[in-house]
């Protein structure tokens, strides 16, 4: 993520939080008052955001200390102490919740990306992949939480790859226009990917030079038919399956040859894991 989306991603979540002031903290806690805190696991986990995490305390005070205890993308057990504060009090119990968020949302990413990519570790050559189907604002977060997991990223927006689906492909009049016109539209560097959800439109896609084909919401038999065609073509088609997709079948997918499987449930389904920031008696 570039540093200028970051700190409008900060900005927002801050001012959401924080408005006119922590008119709790202002009161209760003296300006010069000290603290020290740890940051605790409270059930197995892969941590991801510690940076950005990090980042919230020192938007709020530049004089707050961070150890991080873990690298990201490491698996942790409940009661890892993940990183320890200190500095000015305030400043401390102001980002608490924001960062707090932050980690945990990340870190469930990369939670559930790890249980999905070692549910895969059979098929080395089928790759885990996120989607668009991202919290707004926070896409590049979520994408580098499912690297960190061991899955890999589809394209990041509408602007870096050419994904045609169902409603391109009704405007368009079918499969084959489709393609064609994104090819005529894009230079020869530009990968076409067509989605498909029956073997017609894998024939049609085919036919008409798609670089990729998603197969969308189509059962197994109809997966391992259409892999069979694809693999048919005489050219390297990069294959994708979607739809449906959950930690049991996933394996069961790859095993029909498809290159990849791009699960939306990574970033949209995935639950904050627990953790908490506890203060240290004074």
């Amino acid at each position: 993520m570039t540093r200028s989306l970051f700190d409008k991603l900060l900005d927002l979540a801050l001012e959401e939080d924080l408005g006119h002031g922590d008119i709790t903290t202002d009161s209760v806690v003296p300006a010069d008052a000290k603290a020290t805190a740890k940051v605790l696991a409270k059930q197995p986990m892969v941590v991801f955001g510690l940076r950005h995490f990090s980042e919230v305390f020192y938007r709020l005070d530049a004089r707050i200390n961070i150890e991080r205890l873990v690298e990201d993308g490491a698996p942790v057990a409940p009661g890892t102490v993940v990183a320890n504060l200190s500095g000015p009090a305030r400043a401390i119990l102001t980002g608490e919740r924001t960062a707090l968020n932050l980690l945990m949302r990340l870190s469930g990413i990369a939670t559930m990306t790890r249980a999905m990519s070692t549910a895969l570790r059979d098929y080395p050559n089928c790759r885990l992949l996120d989607t668009r189907k991202t919290t707004p604002g926070m896409r590049s977060l979520e994408k580098e939480a499912v690297r960190a997991g061991g899955g890999a990223n589809h394209r990041m927006g509408l602007f870096d790859g050419v994904l045609i689906k169902d409603n391109h492909i009704a405007v368009a009049g079918g499969v084959a226009e489709a393609i064609r016109r994104a090819k005529a539209g894009n230079h020869h560097l530009v990968k076409i990917e067509c989605e498909v959800v029956d073997i017609p439109g894998v024939e049609a896609a085919i036919s008409a030079g798609a670089d990729a084909i998603l197969l969308d919401n189509m059962d197994d038999a109809t997966t391992a038919q259409a892999v069979k065609l694809i693999r048919a073509a005489g050219r390297p088609i990069f294959i994708e399956a979607s739809g449906n997709m959950n930690i049991q079948r996933i394996p069961r997918v790859a095993a029909l040859g498809v290159d990849g499987i791009s699960v939306g449930a990574l970033t949209h389904s995935a639950t904050s894991v627990d953790l908490s920031l506890e203060f240290q008696p004074a």
